[in-house]
């Protein structure tokens, strides 16, 4: 699985160089087994934010994409979407995407994280909760599912790392609401594609349906 999110990450045009942070030398050694690039990090990280943000500290760059390892399905232009923005505005720091939610069951689902945007796509809030609530009699509002990718400014992330765990994000169990409860704002880019999280065993035979001998574990 990590070699096809690799691969599609390296496809994104918006992206000069792809490497894996990880904590674990059995990923290390299979991200090296097939040409990629990989380094170690500490063990003691409590979210992927604070990973990123120790290989961040040493890199030049000054936009670093978060690519979560277990969104197999995630399209190169998906990435290219959520960089776009903090190439055109020097005063977004930060973004991610989203993605209408059409099921119901989604909507229920603790699973698949939601997401509410003001007037201008920034992120009021996520949960793994129903939200927004529609009260009987009253219209529906959008509701948007989370797509798990980050776009940082770099010095945005390395502050975000610096910041204590909120009790928000520890609540939900939901890392970029540290962002949030520190006041760092979070564009959320619509998108038209479709990702797959792979967080339960029913999540990855699905992704297995739908590309064949691409996931191994």
């Amino acid at each position: 699985m990590i070699e096809h999110v690799y691969r599609r990450a390296a496809a994104a045009t918006s992206v000069s160089s792809v490497l894996v942070a990880t904590d674990d030398e059995r990923i290390l050694e299979a991200v090296r087994a097939f040409g990629g690039v990989a380094c170690l990090t500490s063990p003691d990280h409590q979210s992927g934010t604070d990973r990123l943000a120790e290989v961040a500290a040493e890199l030049g760059s000054e936009i670093v994409v978060n690519v979560q390892g277990d969104e197999p399905m995630i399209e190169p232009a998906m990435i290219d979407e959520a960089v776009e923005p903090l190439l055109a505005d020097p005063m977004v720091v930060m973004s991610t995407l989203r993605r209408r939610i059409d099921d119901p069951a989604d909507l229920a689902n603790p699973n698949v994280t939601k997401v509410v945007v003001d007037r201008e796509g920034y992120a009021l809030y996520f949960s793994r909760a129903p939200i927004p609530h529609t009260r009987a009699g009253c219209p529906p509002a959008p509701a948007w599912r989370h797509v798990g990718l980050y776009v940082y400014r770099r010095d945005c992330l390395l502050q975000l790392a610096s910041l204590e765990p909120t009790v928000l994000e520890t609540s939900e169990a939901l890392e970029q609401l540290r962002a949030l409860e520190h006041g760092i704002r979070i564009l959320a880019v619509e998108t038209r594609y479709d990702s797959i999280g792979v967080d339960t065993p029913d999540d990855l035979e699905r992704v297995r349906r739908l590309i064949p001998g691409a996931l191994r574990v």
